[in-house]
């Protein structure tokens, strides 16, 4: 019984784990990667479709992402469009992306969650005299592969039709139409179309996958180290 209990809260602190590093993965790829939104913006011509200058365009991303970080108290963020000051965020583009900054806040909480989580989780394993270094690396190890393996048949499915998706993922998550925003009179969906949400997509995968793998190599170092270790003996 208690060595179920053991590798429960084992397994239970390796998808703690894999959150935290999804949600991670998300936020080093939006605010960590330099360069990237430039990058992302040359590649799809989005200075020809708001007619911005590059460096005014930067500054409006930095302090958009600012605000979905709750850096910033809103969006009304002044800059020059088409050679004319103007406000880069109208009205229904700000309430969208309120409903965008409470999903980012939440991910942060998640993220806090989880790993309040496995600092229970260990804390209890020593509590209950369990063999931490050889239960931790073997359930994570486990747990990795699960959550792992649940992950990318979601990512296959999604990919199988992006477009199809992307539109579910807005329906789960908001319960009003502002999401659908007009290239005609809302800048935002100008420098963020679908292409760049596909790059980001792939971008924050191959970036949780590093780290995953990263995860998975260094609980088998350690298993085998105690493999070895116990044969010594």
């Amino acid at each position: 019984m208690m060595k179920y209990l053991h590798n429960t809260l084992g397994i239970l602190s390796a998808f703690a784990l894999m959150i935290t590093l999804l949600i991670t993965s998300v936020e080093a790829v939006c605010y960590w990667t330099p360069g990237y939104y430039e990058k992302e913006y040359e590649k799809y011509q989005v200075l020809d479709d708001v007619h911005m200058e590059m460096e005014d365009l930067l500054d409006v991303t930095e302090e958009m992402m600012a605000y979905l970080r709750g850096e910033r108290e809103d969006l009304h963020i002044p800059t020059i469009v088409d050679g004319e000051p103007r406000e880069f965020f109208n009205e229904r583009e700000i309430a969208h992306m309120e409903d965008v900054q409470g999903l980012f806040l939440a991910a942060l909480t998640i993220r806090r969650i989880c790993l309040a989580l496995i600092v229970i989780c260990v804390a209890l394993l020593f509590a209950l005299k369990a063999d931490v270094k050889q239960i931790l690396p073997k359930m994570l190890c486990v747990g990795t592969v699960i959550f792992f393996v649940i992950l990318a048949i979601l990512t296959g499915i999604i990919a199988s039709d992006f477009s199809k998706y992307f539109v579910v993922f807005h329906h789960i998550f908001f319960d009003n139409d502002l999401w659908l925003l007009d290239p005609a009179t809302d800048l935002l969906i100008n420098i963020v179309p679908e292409p760049f949400f596909m790059d980001t997509a792939a971008r924050i995968g191959a970036t949780y996958g590093i780290s995953v793998v990263i995860v998975f190599v260094v609980c088998l170092l350690l298993i085998r180290r105690q493999k070895k270790s116990a044969g010594e003996l």
